[in-house]
């Protein structure tokens, strides 16, 4: 049998973030300040991000260097392997080639540290003190709490409600690295106040922490807005995944027909997809799946339009998928898809038909997560078992049709932290919400004019 794991050596972590603004098929649409309604410029964004991140963010160069420090503190994970996912293709009787790669071997056991650690260190070079951010399910949260440990800055998280509630043992993690946690909506800020005066009992949702999180930043002279996805520079920072994965694949001399990952804001997804699309662009022919729950279907369901990143009206306005900034999805536990909107970049290779997406129920992708974790071993995080569970599909169409497809997905994190989910699923209280349309299309009236 062919090994299990590809390895790559500590001098093989890429040197270059990869900016796919330059490759995109249409540039994508400016963004809007929400009070002028005409595009902002880098005096706009100041207030809460530092000027690297900001000159990132509008960047149209190609490659972007990556800072030694930053390097360095990726030795700790990084490279990660690439799972050739022998026993699932056994158990499924399927002649694809299904391979993951696995974004849970760092400390705060996904993605995410791959730009957290990218933002506490331009942060820090600037002089700040202190940054103030949203978590969904605890993963982007717990992985700036390490960053900032590293590098020396304060760390206050506002995280979700419900997941505040489902995942004690995330706001735990976050604690050991030193952040101060919140449960939002909170009472720390005017945004949260104002949601809790509405709605007492509010589940919270990642709209409303991004509010909170930006107005702290925003209030305070020392601190800086930290987002863990939707933005360029988050995706920009991921591509250092499907960069290893290339060179993985060239060590495997095999290549991917079909590359899946979920979304939410759309991090994981970019950093496995986002080299692979360049190759696309250039004419190779490869299959893209963005795979999102049915409870919050921002692509498949929603609008192609401008829109609020935030509950609270907060941020500037960006062309993206969206379900409209006041809808609050249920509480499925993939708290960390759990948002309206789409990043700008994966919204627009939706839109140009570049990458497809699917959107499923928690039940099948709970389903898939047990079929994964009873072959391969690792318990995967509820929002990664999304791609499992697309993975799975398409690997059960090539058992169908008889082709040997090579199908990667990026298994982006452990669910270590989330056996109440697996609790639930395996006792039976595990329930499937169906699309909320009412409270969707009332959410997209209130969609700003442009």
């Amino acid at each position: 049998m062919a090994d299990t794991k590809t390895f790559l050596e500590e001098k093989d972590i890429p040197k270059v973030w990869y900016n796919i603004a330059p490759d995109l098929p249409t540039p994508l649409s400016p963004v809007i300040h929400p009070g002028t309604k005409k595009p902002i410029g880098p005096q706009d964004l100041a207030p809460i991000f530092p000027m690297a991140l900001i000159a990132q963010e509008v960047s149209n160069e190609r490659y972007i260097e990556i800072p030694d420090p930053v390097r360095e503190v990726y030795k700790l994970w990084r490279p990660t392997p690439l799972y050739r996912a022998h026993r699932l293709e056994k158990a499924l009787d399927t002649p694809a080639r299904i391979y993951y790669k696995y974004e849970g071997v760092s400390p705060a056991g996904s993605h995410k540290p791959n730009t957290a650690v990218a933002q506490a260190y331009y942060n820090k070079a600037e002089g700040v003190r202190r940054l103030a951010t949203e978590t969904g399910a605890g993963q982007w949260g717990s992985a700036l709490s390490f960053a900032c440990q590293i590098f020396g800055l304060e760390c206050k998280v506002y995280m979700v409600k419900v997941s505040y509630q489902q995942k004690p043992y995330r706001r735990s993690m976050m604690e050991t690295w030193g952040a101060k946690v919140v449960a939002s909506p909170s009472t720390d800020t005017h945004a949260g106040q104002s949601i809790l005066a509405k709605d007492p009992n509010s589940p919270g949702s990642l709209g409303i922490a991004i509010s909170e999180a930006v107005e702290d930043a925003a209030t305070h002279d020392d601190t800086k807005y930290s987002l863990g996805s939707v933005l360029n520079h988050v995706l920009l920072h991921q591509t250092v995944v499907g960069q290893e994965c290339q060179t993985q694949f060239e060590k495997l001399d095999d290549y991917p027909d079909v590359v899946i990952g979920c979304v939410g804001g759309g991090s994981n997804f970019a950093g496995i997809s986002l080299p692979f699309v360049k190759e696309k662009l250039a004419g190779r022919k490869i299959q893209f799946i963005a795979v999102e729950p049915e409870a919050a279907p921002s692509i498949t369901k929603g609008q192609y339009a401008y829109d609020f990143g935030d509950t609270a009206e907060l941020t500037p306005l960006i062309k993206m998928y969206t379900l409209g900034h006041s809808f609050v999805p249920p509480s499925i536990h993939a708290g960390g898809l759990r948002y309206h909107g789409m990043s700008p970049i994966i919204s627009l290779l939706c839109h140009e038909g570049i990458v497809e997406a699917r959107a499923v129920h928690q039940v099948p992708v709970f389903e898939a997560a047990i079929q994964f974790a009873r072959t391969e071993g690792i318990i995967p995080a509820p929002e990664s078992a999304h791609a499992i569970r697309v993975a799975i599909d398409e690997a059960l169409k090539c058992k169908q049709s008889g082709q040997a497809k090579t199908i990667l997905f990026n298994l982006s994190g452990h669910g270590y932290f989330d056996l109440a989910a697996y609790d639930a699923y395996l006792s039976g209280r595990l329930e499937d919400y169906a699309y909320p349309k009412k409270e969707v299309e009332a959410a997209i009236a209130g969609l700003p004019r442009i």
